[in-house]
């Protein structure tokens, strides 16, 4: 059997005999929609069922989580774990997207005369854009309004109008900035699941009363996963090729470490696995979430905003005594204790063909 070329250059696997079950960050190059990432993945790997935990637009780059096998039932779980980009904003120029792939809708260079933004002033418009908020998304956006996708409406010259939405920026800081007519910023971002950076870039340009776009975009971090732990499309096609492309499949348990962990004897494993619940207890957990996996997003402070955010109230994980995640269950109070009721199981075969740490 001749292999075929997949569509990111990498090598067209045949369908394993054993799927491939976990977890995959993956260097998402910019120009790539997050669908196009996924088909990638499906050929490299030889599998249909794969999903994302995270859309990036076409446009930026950075870290996608990818789901494979039974792993794609997390991608809800893994989608609302805090998210950390760096984002390049033009000031005096506005899009109808908000970003550079929009169409110029706005240009106002500051006038000779203004003495223009100084350090101080960015600073305060930052600080008054950190901690919980409503957003307005985007008109192009996939964001539904009367069952249409905003951007379908926004495109037919039909009016878009979205409510806003709460949305949390734990983190903005300013990283540098270039004064002029069109002044430019680099920020950090730390946010909250729903937040358009574009978005709120359009709202800071608000703030200091000027159109503002976002010029380039980067998701640094994801939860647990950092731009050093992604792979390129294209290094993820040689490892396959090479027939070590396991070694880069995490197991779910790990990608979840966000959440705290009930670790289950077997009868309650052989119960949560047939889709049952395991007994209660009196503790809400035996393993705390994992903070440090956190601390790229969340400044290293465990007490932060960020990485209580990254752990979702009420959750816990369900492993089995091989450390290998069975679901991920919703905690209840119950008398003086405490009930787990599950979500999403996987069974006890999630993981166990992906690489342990």
């Amino acid at each position: 059997m001749t292999a075929g070329r997949g569509a990111a250059g990498g090598v067209r696997r045949p369908r394993a005999a054993t799927p491939i079950e976990g977890i995959v960050p993956v260097l998402k190059p910019p120009g790539m929609t997050s669908h196009d990432v996924v088909d990638a993945c499906r050929r490299l790997f030889g599998i249909r069922r794969v999903g994302h935990a995270g859309t990036l637009d076409p446009a930026a780059a950075g870290v996608l989580v990818v789901c494979l096998g039974t792993a794609t039932r997390l991608a809800e779980y893994l989608s609302d774990a805090v998210k950390a980009y760096r984002a390049e904003i033009w000031l005096g120029v506005g899009t109808d997207s908000h970003d550079s792939e929009g169409r110029l809708t706005d240009r106002r260079p500051a006038p000779a005369a203004d003495p223009g933004l100084d350090e101080g002033r960015l600073r305060a418009a930052l600080d008054r854009r950190r901690g919980p908020q409503l957003q307005v998304p985007p008109a192009v956006s996939a964001v539904h309004q009367q069952g249409e996708r905003a951007y379908r409406r926004h495109r037919q010259g039909r009016s878009v109008a979205l409510p806003p939405r709460p949305v949390t920026i734990h983190r903005l800081e300013l990283r540098a900035w270039w004064p002029g007519p069109f002044p430019r910023l680099l920020v950090d971002v730390v946010c909250s699941k729903g937040t358009y950076v574009r978005a709120l870039a359009r709202d800071l340009g608000a703030d200091l009363g000027r159109p503002a776009t976002l010029a380039a975009l980067i998701r640094t971090a994801q939860g647990p996963f950092a731009l050093a732990d992604a792979v390129t499309l294209e290094d993820l096609g040689r490892a396959l090729a090479a027939g070590e492309g396991r070694r880069l499949v995490l197991p779910p348990a790990r990608a979840l470490a966000f959440l705290p962990a009930w670790v289950l004897d077997d009868t309650d494993a052989r119960r949560v696995a047939h889709g049952g619940r395991p007994r209660p207890r009196p503790h809400p957990w035996d393993e705390p979430a994992d903070r440090s996996v956190l601390a790229a997003v969340a400044a290293g402070d465990a007490g932060a905003p960020a990485a209580r955010a990254g752990a979702p109230g009420g959750r816990v994980r369900l492993l089995d005594g091989g450390g290998r995640l069975l679901a991920v269950a919703r905690l209840e109070r119950e008398d003086a204790g405490w009930r787990a009721i599950p979500e999403r199981v996987l069974g006890g075969a999630a993981g166990s063909s992906a690489r342990r740490d």
